[in-house]
Protein backbone atom coordinates (compact mmCIF):
# COMPACT_ATOMS: atom_id res chain seq x y z
CA UNK A 1 0.00 0.00 0.00
CA UNK A 2 1.02 3.65 -0.40
CA UNK A 3 1.89 5.84 2.58
CA UNK A 4 2.52 9.58 2.49
CA UNK A 5 4.91 11.06 5.06
CA UNK A 6 6.16 14.60 4.73
CA UNK A 7 7.06 15.35 1.11
CA UNK A 8 7.21 11.72 -0.08
CA UNK A 9 4.85 8.88 -0.89
CA UNK A 10 6.30 5.41 -0.52
CA UNK A 11 5.13 1.88 -1.10
CA UNK A 12 5.20 -0.22 2.07
CA UNK A 13 4.05 -3.75 2.95
CA UNK A 14 0.30 -4.17 3.24
CA UNK A 15 -0.83 -3.70 6.83
CA UNK A 16 -3.61 -5.54 8.65
CA UNK A 17 -4.04 -3.84 12.02
CA UNK A 18 -0.59 -4.07 13.55
CA UNK A 19 0.36 -7.20 11.60
CA UNK A 20 2.81 -7.02 8.74
CA UNK A 21 1.74 -9.10 5.77
CA UNK A 22 5.10 -8.94 4.00
CA UNK A 23 8.68 -9.69 4.98
CA UNK A 24 9.90 -6.09 4.69
CA UNK A 25 9.39 -4.28 7.98
CA UNK A 26 7.44 -1.03 8.19
CA UNK A 27 6.27 0.47 11.47
CA UNK A 28 3.60 3.19 11.14
CA UNK A 29 4.00 3.92 14.87
CA UNK A 30 7.44 5.38 14.12
CA UNK A 31 6.15 8.28 12.02
CA UNK A 32 6.78 10.71 14.89
CA UNK A 33 10.35 9.41 15.05
CA UNK A 34 10.79 9.95 11.31
CA UNK A 35 9.22 13.43 11.32
CA UNK A 36 11.58 14.45 14.12
CA UNK A 37 14.48 12.95 12.18
CA UNK A 38 13.77 15.16 9.18
CA UNK A 39 13.44 18.26 11.39
CA UNK A 40 16.64 17.35 13.24
CA UNK A 41 18.55 16.84 9.98
CA UNK A 42 17.41 20.31 8.87
CA UNK A 43 18.56 21.85 12.13
CA UNK A 44 21.86 19.98 11.99
CA UNK A 45 22.55 21.20 8.46
CA UNK A 46 22.42 24.75 9.84
CA UNK A 47 24.73 23.78 12.70
CA UNK A 48 27.21 21.96 10.43
CA UNK A 49 26.85 23.18 6.82
CA UNK A 50 29.54 20.80 5.56
CA UNK A 51 27.37 17.78 6.42
CA UNK A 52 25.97 16.36 3.17
CA UNK A 53 26.01 12.56 3.24
CA UNK A 54 23.47 10.47 5.17
CA UNK A 55 23.38 6.72 5.74
CA UNK A 56 20.12 4.91 6.52
CA UNK A 57 21.83 1.79 7.83
CA UNK A 58 18.67 -0.36 8.18
CA UNK A 59 16.56 0.84 5.28
CA UNK A 60 13.71 -1.73 5.09
CA UNK A 61 11.11 0.06 2.93
CA UNK A 62 13.49 3.01 2.69
CA UNK A 63 11.00 5.55 4.04
CA UNK A 64 13.53 7.25 6.35
CA UNK A 65 16.29 7.41 3.74
CA UNK A 66 13.90 8.55 1.00
CA UNK A 67 12.67 11.37 3.21
CA UNK A 68 16.27 12.44 3.86
CA UNK A 69 17.01 12.33 0.13
CA UNK A 70 13.90 14.38 -0.65
CA UNK A 71 15.14 16.95 1.85
CA UNK A 72 18.43 17.39 0.00
CA UNK A 73 20.75 14.87 1.63
CA UNK A 74 23.10 12.67 -0.37
CA UNK A 75 21.50 9.49 0.91
CA UNK A 76 22.71 5.90 0.99
CA UNK A 77 20.31 3.16 2.06
CA UNK A 78 21.45 -0.29 3.22
CA UNK A 79 19.63 -3.53 3.87
CA UNK A 80 20.49 -7.24 3.87
CA UNK A 81 17.08 -8.25 2.52
CA UNK A 82 16.94 -8.21 -1.31
CA UNK A 83 13.22 -7.49 -1.19
CA UNK A 84 13.89 -4.45 0.98
CA UNK A 85 16.58 -3.28 -1.44
CA UNK A 86 14.20 -3.51 -4.38
CA UNK A 87 11.46 -1.69 -2.44
CA UNK A 88 13.82 1.10 -1.35
CA UNK A 89 15.10 1.55 -4.91
CA UNK A 90 11.55 1.81 -6.16
CA UNK A 91 10.62 4.33 -3.48
CA UNK A 92 13.57 6.55 -4.36
CA UNK A 93 12.61 6.42 -8.03
CA UNK A 94 8.91 7.14 -7.51
CA UNK A 95 9.81 10.31 -5.57
CA UNK A 96 12.40 11.43 -8.16
CA UNK A 97 15.12 11.22 -5.51
CA UNK A 98 18.78 10.53 -6.10
CA UNK A 99 20.34 7.96 -3.80
CA UNK A 100 22.29 4.73 -3.57
CA UNK A 101 20.82 1.49 -2.25
CA UNK A 102 23.22 -1.21 -1.12
CA UNK A 103 22.44 -4.89 -0.62
CA UNK A 104 24.83 -5.40 2.26
CA UNK A 105 25.20 -5.79 6.00
CA UNK A 106 25.11 -2.50 7.91
CA UNK A 107 28.26 -3.31 9.88
CA UNK A 108 30.18 -4.13 6.72
CA UNK A 109 29.30 -0.75 5.23
CA UNK A 110 29.94 1.13 8.47
CA UNK A 111 33.41 -0.40 8.94
CA UNK A 112 34.44 0.44 5.37
CA UNK A 113 36.65 3.58 5.56
CA UNK A 114 36.03 4.21 1.87
CA UNK A 115 32.39 4.84 2.68
CA UNK A 116 32.59 7.31 5.58
CA UNK A 117 29.42 9.35 6.08
CA UNK A 118 28.66 12.72 7.66
CA UNK A 119 25.50 11.42 9.38
CA UNK A 120 24.72 7.80 10.24
CA UNK A 121 21.26 6.70 11.32
CA UNK A 122 20.80 3.40 13.18
CA UNK A 123 17.21 2.23 13.51
CA UNK A 124 17.45 -1.54 14.00
CA UNK A 125 14.82 -3.98 15.12
CA UNK A 126 15.79 -4.27 18.79
CA UNK A 127 19.14 -3.26 20.20
CA UNK A 128 21.58 -0.98 18.34
CA UNK A 129 24.48 -2.30 20.46
CA UNK A 130 26.05 -4.53 17.75
CA UNK A 131 26.37 -1.52 15.44
CA UNK A 132 27.71 1.18 17.75
CA UNK A 133 31.44 0.55 17.35
CA UNK A 134 31.16 0.48 13.58
CA UNK A 135 29.07 3.66 13.54
CA UNK A 136 31.63 5.64 15.54
CA UNK A 137 34.63 4.27 13.66
CA UNK A 138 34.07 6.33 10.51
CA UNK A 139 31.15 8.77 10.95
CA UNK A 140 32.25 12.39 10.63
CA UNK A 141 29.56 14.52 12.26
CA UNK A 142 26.42 13.00 13.82
CA UNK A 143 25.12 9.59 14.84
CA UNK A 144 21.36 9.04 15.26
CA UNK A 145 20.20 5.96 17.17
CA UNK A 146 16.86 4.33 17.92
CA UNK A 147 16.70 1.58 20.55
CA UNK A 148 13.48 -0.39 20.88
CA UNK A 149 14.77 -2.95 23.40
CA UNK A 150 13.50 -0.94 26.33
CA UNK A 151 13.29 -3.87 28.74
CA UNK A 152 17.09 -4.48 28.74
CA UNK A 153 17.80 -0.74 28.65
CA UNK A 154 15.56 0.03 31.61
CA UNK A 155 16.63 -2.93 33.76
CA UNK A 156 13.45 -5.01 33.43
CA UNK A 157 15.56 -7.65 31.65
CA UNK A 158 18.55 -7.16 33.92
CA UNK A 159 21.08 -9.66 32.59
CA UNK A 160 20.26 -8.81 28.99
CA UNK A 161 20.88 -5.14 29.75
CA UNK A 162 24.27 -5.96 31.25
CA UNK A 163 25.26 -8.10 28.27
CA UNK A 164 24.19 -5.65 25.61
CA UNK A 165 25.24 -2.35 27.16
CA UNK A 166 28.03 -3.31 29.59
CA UNK A 167 26.40 -1.42 32.40
CA UNK A 168 24.17 -2.18 35.38
CA UNK A 169 20.60 -0.99 34.64
CA UNK A 170 17.93 -0.84 37.33
CA UNK A 171 14.19 -1.13 36.94
CA UNK A 172 12.96 1.90 38.89
CA UNK A 173 10.04 4.33 38.66
CA UNK A 174 12.28 6.42 36.37
CA UNK A 175 12.80 3.39 34.11
CA UNK A 176 12.43 5.33 30.84
CA UNK A 177 15.13 7.78 31.87
CA UNK A 178 17.28 4.87 32.98
CA UNK A 179 17.03 3.61 29.40
CA UNK A 180 18.04 6.98 27.99
CA UNK A 181 21.12 7.19 30.19
CA UNK A 182 22.15 3.57 29.69
CA UNK A 183 22.05 4.06 25.91
CA UNK A 184 24.02 7.33 26.00
CA UNK A 185 26.58 5.74 28.31
CA UNK A 186 27.10 2.85 25.90
CA UNK A 187 27.43 5.27 22.99
CA UNK A 188 29.94 7.49 24.82
CA UNK A 189 32.11 4.51 25.75
CA UNK A 190 31.93 3.09 22.24
CA UNK A 191 32.87 6.41 20.65
CA UNK A 192 35.75 6.90 23.08
CA UNK A 193 37.42 3.77 21.71
CA UNK A 194 38.00 5.76 18.53
CA UNK A 195 39.01 9.03 20.26
CA UNK A 196 35.59 10.51 19.53
CA UNK A 197 33.55 12.54 21.99
CA UNK A 198 29.75 12.67 21.91
CA UNK A 199 27.46 15.60 22.71
CA UNK A 200 23.74 14.76 22.88
CA UNK A 201 21.74 17.28 20.88
CA UNK A 202 18.27 15.78 21.30
CA UNK A 203 17.10 12.70 23.18
CA UNK A 204 13.64 11.43 24.02
CA UNK A 205 11.94 8.29 25.29
CA UNK A 206 8.62 7.82 23.56
CA UNK A 207 6.40 4.80 24.18
CA UNK A 208 8.46 1.73 23.36
CA UNK A 209 11.72 3.30 22.18
CA UNK A 210 14.57 5.67 22.97
CA UNK A 211 15.83 8.03 20.26
CA UNK A 212 18.98 10.16 20.43
CA UNK A 213 21.10 12.34 18.16
CA UNK A 214 24.72 12.96 19.18
CA UNK A 215 27.20 15.41 17.70
CA UNK A 216 30.74 14.08 17.28
CA UNK A 217 34.07 15.72 18.11
CA UNK A 218 37.12 13.84 16.88
CA UNK A 219 39.76 14.25 19.58
CA UNK A 220 41.08 12.32 22.54
CA UNK A 221 40.28 15.21 24.88
CA UNK A 222 36.66 15.26 23.73
CA UNK A 223 36.45 11.51 24.28
CA UNK A 224 37.85 12.02 27.78
CA UNK A 225 35.23 14.69 28.47
CA UNK A 226 32.45 12.32 27.42
CA UNK A 227 33.79 9.56 29.69
CA UNK A 228 33.93 12.12 32.50
CA UNK A 229 30.17 12.61 32.02
CA UNK A 230 29.57 9.03 33.20
CA UNK A 231 28.81 7.92 36.72
CA UNK A 232 26.41 6.06 38.95
CA UNK A 233 23.00 6.50 40.53
CA UNK A 234 22.28 5.08 44.00
CA UNK A 235 18.64 4.34 44.75
CA UNK A 236 16.70 3.29 47.83
CA UNK A 237 13.65 1.22 46.85
CA UNK A 238 12.17 1.67 50.32
CA UNK A 239 11.84 5.47 50.52
CA UNK A 240 12.74 6.36 46.89
CA UNK A 241 15.77 8.45 47.91
CA UNK A 242 18.45 8.67 45.24
CA UNK A 243 21.69 10.49 44.49
CA UNK A 244 24.32 10.35 41.78
CA UNK A 245 28.04 10.83 41.48
CA UNK A 246 30.53 10.94 38.63
CA UNK A 247 33.23 8.40 37.92
CA UNK A 248 33.53 4.85 36.61
CA UNK A 249 34.05 3.48 40.11
CA UNK A 250 30.81 3.02 42.06
CA UNK A 251 30.83 4.29 45.66
CA UNK A 252 27.41 3.26 46.95
CA UNK A 253 26.63 4.41 50.51
CA UNK A 254 26.41 1.70 53.15
CA UNK A 255 22.94 2.87 54.17
CA UNK A 256 20.25 5.19 52.89
CA UNK A 257 20.78 8.63 54.47
CA UNK A 258 17.03 9.21 54.44
CA UNK A 259 15.57 6.02 55.95
CA UNK A 260 18.70 4.13 57.04
CA UNK A 261 17.71 1.22 54.80
CA UNK A 262 20.42 -1.20 53.65
CA UNK A 263 18.83 -2.32 50.39
CA UNK A 264 20.45 0.37 48.24
CA UNK A 265 20.77 -0.27 44.51
CA UNK A 266 23.47 1.10 42.25
CA UNK A 267 23.14 1.64 38.50
CA UNK A 268 25.85 2.52 36.07
CA UNK A 269 27.94 3.66 34.50
CA UNK A 270 25.20 5.98 33.22
CA UNK A 271 25.34 9.21 31.25
CA UNK A 272 24.79 11.89 33.92
CA UNK A 273 25.18 15.10 31.89
CA UNK A 274 22.62 16.86 29.71
CA UNK A 275 20.73 14.75 27.19
CA UNK A 276 20.00 17.71 24.89
CA UNK A 277 21.11 21.19 23.86
CA UNK A 278 18.25 23.63 24.38
CA UNK A 279 19.20 25.92 21.50
CA UNK A 280 19.33 22.98 19.13
CA UNK A 281 15.96 21.67 20.35
CA UNK A 282 14.48 25.13 19.71
CA UNK A 283 15.81 25.04 16.15
CA UNK A 284 14.36 21.56 15.60
CA UNK A 285 10.96 22.96 16.61
CA UNK A 286 11.40 25.66 13.97
CA UNK A 287 12.14 23.01 11.34
CA UNK A 288 8.88 21.13 11.79
CA UNK A 289 6.70 21.63 8.72
CA UNK A 290 2.99 21.48 7.96
CA UNK A 291 3.40 18.46 5.69
CA UNK A 292 4.39 16.36 8.72
CA UNK A 293 1.43 14.40 10.03
CA UNK A 294 2.79 14.44 13.60
CA UNK A 295 4.00 18.05 13.62
CA UNK A 296 1.75 19.11 16.50
CA UNK A 297 2.65 16.09 18.61
CA UNK A 298 6.34 16.58 17.83
CA UNK A 299 6.17 20.23 18.83
CA UNK A 300 4.51 19.33 22.13
CA UNK A 301 7.23 16.79 22.84
CA UNK A 302 10.00 19.27 22.07
CA UNK A 303 8.33 21.90 24.25
CA UNK A 304 8.22 19.43 27.13
CA UNK A 305 11.90 18.63 26.61
CA UNK A 306 12.85 22.30 26.61
CA UNK A 307 11.08 22.88 29.93
CA UNK A 308 12.55 19.80 31.62
CA UNK A 309 15.18 20.31 34.32
CA UNK A 310 18.62 18.87 33.71
CA UNK A 311 18.65 16.14 36.38
CA UNK A 312 19.78 12.52 35.88
CA UNK A 313 16.63 10.99 37.41
CA UNK A 314 13.00 11.90 37.83
CA UNK A 315 10.25 11.13 40.34
CA UNK A 316 6.78 9.73 39.85
CA UNK A 317 4.44 11.85 41.95
CA UNK A 318 1.82 9.12 42.34
CA UNK A 319 4.38 6.61 43.52
CA UNK A 320 5.64 9.08 46.14
CA UNK A 321 2.14 9.74 47.46
CA UNK A 322 1.43 6.02 47.42
CA UNK A 323 4.52 5.42 49.51
CA UNK A 324 3.36 8.12 51.93
CA UNK A 325 -0.16 6.59 52.11
CA UNK A 326 -1.84 9.79 50.92
CA UNK A 327 -3.91 10.78 47.86
CA UNK A 328 -1.95 12.73 45.25
CA UNK A 329 -2.75 16.39 44.64
CA UNK A 330 -2.79 18.05 41.23
CA UNK A 331 0.60 18.35 39.54
CA UNK A 332 0.40 22.13 39.14
CA UNK A 333 -0.33 22.57 42.86
CA UNK A 334 2.44 20.11 43.71
CA UNK A 335 5.10 21.79 41.55
CA UNK A 336 4.07 25.24 42.77
CA UNK A 337 4.63 24.11 46.35
CA UNK A 338 8.16 22.98 45.50
CA UNK A 339 8.96 26.23 43.73
CA UNK A 340 7.49 28.34 46.52
CA UNK A 341 9.84 26.52 48.91
CA UNK A 342 12.82 27.62 46.81
CA UNK A 343 13.40 24.48 44.74
CA UNK A 344 13.54 24.10 40.99
CA UNK A 345 10.86 21.77 39.66
CA UNK A 346 9.48 20.82 36.27
CA UNK A 347 7.35 18.27 34.53
CA UNK A 348 9.13 15.75 32.31
CA UNK A 349 8.35 14.29 28.90
CA UNK A 350 8.33 10.79 30.39
CA UNK A 351 4.72 10.86 31.60
CA UNK A 352 1.97 12.99 33.08
CA UNK A 353 2.83 12.24 36.71
CA UNK A 354 6.62 12.53 36.41
CA UNK A 355 8.67 15.50 37.54
CA UNK A 356 12.23 16.64 38.19
CA UNK A 357 13.50 18.73 41.07
CA UNK A 358 16.70 19.59 42.90
CA UNK A 359 14.96 18.77 46.20
CA UNK A 360 15.76 15.42 47.78
CA UNK A 361 13.02 13.01 48.79
CA UNK A 362 12.87 14.27 52.40
CA UNK A 363 12.56 17.88 51.23
CA UNK A 364 9.85 16.88 48.78
CA UNK A 365 7.95 15.22 51.62
CA UNK A 366 8.26 18.27 53.84
CA UNK A 367 6.78 20.73 51.35
CA UNK A 368 4.32 18.49 49.47
CA UNK A 369 0.71 19.67 49.96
Amino acid sequence: MDVTEGAVTVEVPEQSGEAIEDGVFFNPEQELNRDLTVATLRAYREREPRAETYLDAMAASGVRGVRAAADGWDATLVDRDPDAVALAEGNLARNDCEGEVLHDDANAVLWDPQRAFDVVDLDPFGTPAPFLDAAFANTRDMVCVTATDTAPLCGAHFQSGIRKYQTVPRNTEYHAEMGVRVLLSAMARSAARFDVGVTPLLTHATRHYVRTYVDLTHSASAANDAVDALGHVYHCPECLWREHDYGLHAARPDACPNCDGHNLLSAGPLWLDATREDAFVANVRDQLSEDMNTAEKADDLLADLSAELDQPTHYDQHKLYGRWGEPAVGMDEFLTALRDAGFDASRTHYGGTTFKTDADVAEIRDVAP
